[in-house]
């Protein structure tokens, strides 16, 4: 299992966005995973701060949401 990152404001800002978007949906983190096409632990580790996304994952999540990536910051 990889470990998870060190502790970063950068990551904890985007897991709280990331959070709020899904609340404001009213979607599970197994919902937005499915639609992000992501595991559901990933999408719990971006939200918890603990996985440092890749360029590849904020766009597949932007596509979830129907914004656009710089709308996750």
């Amino acid at each position: 299992m990889p470990k998870s990152a060190p502790p970063s404001p950068w990551r904890d800002d985007l897991g709280a966005r990331v959070r709020e978007l899904r609340a404001e949906r009213q979607w599970s983190q197994e919902t937005l995973a499915e639609r992000a096409d992501i595991h559901t632990a990933y999408v719990s580790g971006i939200e918890r701060g603990r996985r440092n996304v890749s360029v590849d994952n904020l766009h597949r999540l932007a596509v979830a949401f129907d914004i656009q990536v710089h709308d996750l910051f």
